[in-house]
């Protein structure tokens, strides 16, 4: 066949790429509207961003758009390193949108940071990680905090102690109960981050650990536990036996 004047076959129409829109899927199954009928703890990663972007490029749907950024970036994770540059090299992403993204993922992250005024007690590891995963596990160099408690558990502060290299940080055990003794706390956890996302125990870790230990039986301050973090999970070394014989 001899192509027209726009290049195509004569007779051949191209047939546009088929995309569904948000208006194409079913009422129920749309992301606000899930949001209204189950709330937010129920929808998936893809749901929620897709409620922020609303609609993207032509031809594209808020889905289809969420899912090309988490794709491209690893995850929540990568897209809450990601730069307004980098966001928008991704189709669909233009400079308001970029910067509404990256507001809601900080706001997110300040939520984490910020103390209630009825505070949150600490029983056990998984709730420790959780106030502090958020602040700690997207970082690239190694840091050092403390959850600060009083007699009911409950978090009285969240010190940071000290900022490391990529690879290590040196405890001194004085300083790590410095504000704790400030701070008349009862007791404290301890938490540093793996910046490389594997949070398994370093031998190191479980020697300042021991020496943690034994510098809350003498100061009065007991060491609940020691946890690392990483971007997507955390180690307790009380919860195995590390440091805590």
């Amino acid at each position: 066949m001899t192509p027209d004047a726009d290049g195509h076959n004569g007779g051949a129409k191209r047939q546009p790429e088929y995309r569904a829109r948000i208006c194409d899927i079913p009422e129920g199954e749309r992301p606000r509207e899930r949001f209204r009928a189950i709330g937010p703890s129920g929808m998936s990663q893809r749901e929620l961003l897709a409620i922020i972007l609303r609609s993207g490029a032509e031809g594209t749907s808020a889905l289809q758009l969420a899912d090309m950024l988490l794709q491209r970036f690893g995850g929540l994770h990568g897209l809450a390193l990601a730069g307004l540059d980098e966001l928008q090299q991704v189709h669909g992403i233009g400079p308001v949108k970029a910067i509404e993204i990256k507001a809601a993922l900080e706001l997110g992250r300040r939520l984490t940071l910020t103390v209630p005024d009825a505070r949150p007690i600490v029983r056990q590891p998984a709730e420790a990680a959780q106030l502090l995963m958020l602040s700690m596990g997207l970082l690239e160099q190694e840091e050092v905090h403390t959850l600060l408690l009083d007699t009911r558990n409950r978090v009285i502060g969240k010190p940071m102690v000290y900022r490391g290299s990529l690879n290590s940080v040196g405890m001194r055990i004085g300083e790590i109960f410095r504000d704790a003794i400030r701070s008349n706390a009862a007791a404290l956890i301890v938490a540093h981050n793996h910046p490389s996302g594997d949070p398994a125990p370093s031998a190191e870790d479980v020697v300042v650990t021991r020496a943690l230990v034994q510098a809350g039986k003498l100061l009065s301050i007991e060491l609940l536990d020691h946890i690392i973090i990483v971007h997507n999970g955390f180690v307790s070394l009380k919860e195995r036996g590390l440091g805590f014989e």
